[in-house]
């Protein structure tokens, strides 16, 4: 008999709460203030943590920052891999982003390749000064030398665990789980 994935609480919404208070603290820190700054969060779960980073901006600093959207999904480089077709979102970023800093901002930092793909699509929107990353969950597994400025938990796991964010804007209780593989 096989018995379904165990999950974990790893970070209640408190605890999110706090690791995106921290990022922008790090954030302004960091950056001398917020000059120039634009946060661009990956789909989906990146632009509302963009969005509640930029909010958390604004209480400390009293500034408010353009937040972008970015859907990465032609850019991956596993598409032809995949069976089903791929659901294309909007990408929406309606400013220029030549010449700022552009902090890249995304749930779950694993193997490195959905960041990567990111790149990619930002340059095509145009040449910014520098690219920052911030996450919320660094499990580690690279497969790519990337590495994020702003870590909000790093969360060492195995490779067949699951991490998964989930946030009040997709009509979830704020949380970060942990997944196990299915037990035999």
């Amino acid at each position: 008999m096989m018995a379904g994935p165990r999950e974990r609480i790893v970070l209640d919404a408190l605890g999110i709460n706090r690791a995106l208070s921290r990022v922008a603290h790090e954030v302004i820190e960091r950056n001398r203030g917020l000059t120039d700054l634009t946060l661009v969060g990956i789909r989906t779960g990146g632009v509302h943590l963009a969005h509640r980073l930029a909010a958390g901006l604004k209480e400390i600093e009293g500034v408010v920052l353009p937040v972008g959207a970015l859907d990465i999904t032609l850019y991956r480089d596993d598409l032809n891999k995949k069976r089903e077709q791929p659901t294309v979102r909007k990408t929406e970023i309606a400013f220029d982003i030549t010449d700022k800093i552009v902090i890249l901002v995304d749930d779950v930092l694993f193997t490195g390749r959905t960041i990567r793909a990111a790149m990619d699509q930002l340059i095509d929107f145009g040449r910014p000064r520098e690219i920052q990353l911030a996450v919320l969950i660094d499990r580690g597994h690279r497969e790519l030398p990337i590495r994020a400025n702003y870590v909000g938990k790093s969360l060492p796991t195995a490779a067949d665990e699951k991490v998964k964010v989930l946030l009040k804007e997709e009509g979830e209780e704020d949380r970060v789980i942990i997944e196990n593989a299915a037990e035999n």
